[in-house]
């Protein structure tokens, strides 16, 4: 019986490690001599295994039982073509035998759920089917539904399936089945909940049978009525249709009754000439006082405020307004010999509006302006004749390279020193406001590669060295769109996130992708966007592209809090476009207030903009507020809409009782839902006017509060200084690449080109472990998408360029010198590229170092 060979009584399991603590492989075999493990092809070291051993009573052989520790760390080092696994190979006078391999792999369970299940309303007796996909997870998650916290079991109710791909199916809908719904989704790890999903069995009513008519009445009608009970409507379910009266004339239209009753009575002739004479005298006298006393009332509010006050929802453009009980009881009385105006806040959601309505009642006279004074009701109607103005606007400056096309032809693409510049005139401020020509930025580049930026928009086009063929030159550029977007599906349910960024020339051909970053206002934090990247095609109509968190060949897309990265290989003009999955989806506005003093010294402008939160965005706001001479009042600030379909409310507080006053009905606007959520590349815009009662006030304080409807809320702290001759523009955010668009060459880059030459010689060669750029990806958080990396000659290069485009403002240097030192600690075993990799890493100048060269180089460096 000693010539056996092992048979194994017990053999290792497939398991999982939860958190850190490390797990127990044990084997089991008799006759064995020896019994050993072996993971991943390589035999674990004896002092690893623990032996126990004993002999079967029955037959005298040998059993001996080993088990082995694998710890978190030890699979986590591992990078195979397949998961870490281990076997055991027993050892008897005869020969050997092996176990079955067990897999050892780390549990986890994201916590954002791939699909949730969303609210709905059923009629009664239709299906509901509610969706969910539960987060990925090792191993896979399983499912359980919940009705109002209680578990939902198919046994107990033969109505509910909960079989197919984790859904919840009801057949048949009873009104029972309303409720509160949640997808639990739980492994060995934890247990994540879904968003919880409002389900309503509604009934939609249905008449009873009429009542019998009622007896004839003394007008000669009958009537006779119903009830909607048969159903009767419930949960929100439709009224019935039709009426619930019935009359009839009950003698077929030839009741006598009244005529005789009045043929009876006879009145004389003249007592009706003089009933009627009376009468009209009476109906005389009190229209004229009527019309005395509204004559009066109209003078005296005239005279009070120096406009017709009417109805609050005409005089603030449809908003919400609610007047200051402190200021309209204020017991100090106006100036009379002052002239001043008064015009209402309106705020613009599109540029409609804005072409109707007269340039003094959209934009505040400027210090040479003289206007008309016009009813806000009759200014907001468009219908008041047209004011008179003279306006004198200082010409505005763009850095060098950037062409701001206003009014006439257009400039060239490359706009180096042809395009002329002309003053901005008055009745062009609301063309700007709506953005009808785009903004352009172009540069020479060649086989060196380089950088092409449009300054304080956020964004840049990177071109890789070597994308261009040698002895060849482009003329790059690219243009911003800022006329009213057309990438928006029909459905209605798509917004826009970034600007529509155009790159060209059209017949570019390049030997490898650039690098184009585009700034976006999306909350990404949370997965509950549907975002997607769109193209315009050559019949302007617009196709999609990727959405961004699919795999795709075509494009590749890193989406970081404030940028989307883009890998492109075609020129064309592209957008991000947004459609929110829940109502927890979120966009990011920035809010911004500016203000001057008035023509006649008394009056003080505070104006309020909500935009996107872009930099190109609020670039357009601080363009068109230096036209105006306004002045920025405090540091624009960053509020969190959410697509909850909540309005914005925008209000003044705190301002001090007796220095300034502000009208009556225009402490609180807001802006609806639609305006602010589908709103890209109008501003929205309100308007406070304070008067001061002395020329001596001459500092303002004050709050303004931008809150959405149960949602964030952002205040404002304005304190300023009043001075009448006041002339400071508006003080500039911009970023510090605001008078340099192009920079070619080597300076462009932040990894000098031997540096990068040497990693990409390096990475993209095969090796044991598979292929490096895969490796290089992971360490630089670029693991998404591997396949459109796989299909590229150089794979690391194009790894290199979105790492550049990604760090351009940065420029941290060291993290990628870490990356590659981390690699060289796994790849340690094959001693070439480890130390190939350390010299790389030791080789690569520090961020300081690269910043100093930047700055020395700066003077150089213009287009």
């Amino acid at each position: 019986m000693s010539g056996t060979l092992p048979h194994f009584l017990q053999e290792p399991d497939d398991a999982y490690i939860v958190k850190s603590n490390p797990i127990k492989l044990r084997c089991r075999a008799r006759p064995a001599l020896q019994i050993f493990f072996k993971c991943n092809g390589e035999w674990v070291h004896q002092n690893q295994h623990t032996s126990l051993e004993h002999t079967e009573l029955g037959t005298g052989l040998k059993i001996r039982e080993v088990m082995i520790n694998v710890s978190r760390q030890q699979v986590e080092d591992f990078h195979g073509p397949e998961d870490y696994w281990c076997l055991c190979v027993a050892w008897s006078h005869l020969g050997t035998s092996k176990s079955r391999k067990a897999t050892v792999r780390i549990a986890y369970l994201r916590k954002n759920f791939e699909q949730e299940p969303q609210g709905m309303e059923v009629p009664i007796n239709g299906m509901i089917v509610l969706h969910c996909r539960p987060p990925e997870g090792v191993p896979a998650a399983e499912v359980e539904w919940l009705k109002n916290e209680e578990l939902v079991s198919s046994i107990e109710d033969i109505n509910i399936d909960t079989r197919a791909d984790h859904n919840l199916i009801i057949n048949e809908a009873r009104l029972s089945d309303s409720g509160n719904y949640t997808c639990l989704a739980s492994n060995i790890v934890a247990r994540r909940r879904s968003a919880t999903a409002t389900v309503i069995v509604f009934v939609d009513g249905g008449w009873a049978e009429w009542t019998m008519w009622s007896v004839c009445s003394s007008e000669c009608e009958r009537q006779r009525t119903r009830e909607c009970t048969d159903p009767e409507p419930k949960h929100g379910g439709r009224l019935c249709d039709g009426v619930a009266l019935d009359t009839d004339n009950c003698t077929g239209d030839l009741c006598i009754q009244d005529r005789k009753l009045l043929h009876d009575v006879k009145v004389p002739q003249g007592d009706n000439n003089d009933v009627a004479l009376y009468s009209g005298l009476a109906a005389g006298v009190v229209t004229v006082v009527v019309l005395v006393i509204a004559l009066t009332l109209y003078r005296r509010n005239q005279s009070e405020y120096g406009v017709d006050v009417i109805d609050s929802s005409a005089l603030t453009g449809g908003f919400q307004s609610f007047s200051n009980p402190l200021l309209m009881n204020s017991s100090m009385q106006p100036d009379l010999t002052v002239s001043r105006t008064y015009t209402g806040p309106i705020c613009f959601p599109d540029s409609m509006e804005k072409e109707l309505i007269p340039e003094p009642a959209l934009f505040d006279p400027l210090p040479d302006l003289k206007d008309k004074v016009h009813s806000s009701f009759m200014v907001s109607l468009g219908v008041s004749e047209r004011a008179e103005y003279h306006a004198k606007v200082p010409s505005q400056t763009f850095p060098r390279g950037v062409v701001q096309e206003i009014g006439g032809g257009g400039g060239t693409l490359g706009g180096r020193g042809k395009s002329q510049l002309a003053p901005i005139q008055p009745a062009l401020v609301s063309s700007m406001m709506t953005g009808k020509r785009p903004l352009r930025t172009s540069g020479v580049f060649g086989h060196g590669g380089g950088r092409l930026v449009v300054p304080n928009a956020g964004v840049s086009l990177l071109v890789p060295h070597g994308a261009i063929e040698e002895d060849t030159t482009w003329e790059l550029y690219m243009s911003i769109t800022q006329q009213d977007s057309s990438a928006l599906s029909d459905e209605g349910q798509e917004i826009l996130l970034s600007p529509e960024v155009t790159y060209g020339p059209p017949g570019l051909t390049l030997s490898c992708p650039v690098a184009l970053t585009i700034a976006h206002c999306a909350d990404v934090s949370s997965e509950d966007w549907n975002i997607k990247l769109k193209r315009q095609a050559q019949d302007n109509s617009w196709e999609e592209v990727m959405t961004v968190e699919e795999e795709s060949t075509a494009c590749y897309c890193l989406l970081d809090t404030q940028c989307c990265h883009l890998l492109v290989e075609r020129p064309g003009c592209y957008a991000l476009v947004g459609e929110a999955l829940t109502q927890a989806a979120g966009k990011r506005l920035r809010l911004a207030a500016f203000g001057n003093m008035e023509p006649n010294f008394l009056n003080y402008s505070i104006r309020v903009y909500c935009v996107n939160d872009t930099p190109h965005a609020f670039q357009e706001v601080v363009s068109v507020e230096r036209g105006r001479g306004g002045r920025l009042l405090e540091e624009p600030k960053t509020l969190l809409f959410r697509a909850n379909s909540f309005n914005l409310q925008v209000s003044i507080q705190d301002i001090p009782q007796f220095l300034w006053s502000i009208k009556p009905f225009t402490t609180c606007q807001e802006f609806s839902f639609t305006q602010v959520w589908c709103s890209s590349q109008s501003p929205l815009q309100c308007a406070f006017s304070l008067e001061r009662y002395s020329p001596a006030a001459n500092q303002l304080s004050c709050k303004i509060s931008v809150r959405q409807v149960k949602g964030h809320e952002q205040i404002l702290q304005v304190y300023t200084t009043i001075a009448e001759s006041e002339k400071d523009t508006v003080p500039f955010f911009t970023q510090s690449d605001c008078t340099i668009t192009s920079q070619t060459g080597s300076r462009a880059f932040k990894i000098p080109l031997s540096i990068r030459q040497r990693i990409c010689a390096t990475f993209d060669t095969a090796n044991a472990k598979g292929k490096d750029w895969q490796l290089l990806a992971q360490k630089l958080h670029i693991d998404r998408n591997l396949g459109y990396f796989a299909r590229q000659t150089s794979p690391s290069a194009v790894i290199l360029s979105l790492w550049e485009a990604q760090h351009q403002e940065r420029g941290d240097l060291d993290s990628l010198a870490s990356a590659l030192e981390e690699i060289g600690k796994v790849q340690s075993k094959h001693s070439t590229s480890a130390d190939t990799l350390d010299h790389i890493s030791k080789t690569i100048p520090s961020s300081d170092s690269i910043m100093n060269r930047s700055s020395e180089e700066l003077d150089t460096n213009h287009t």
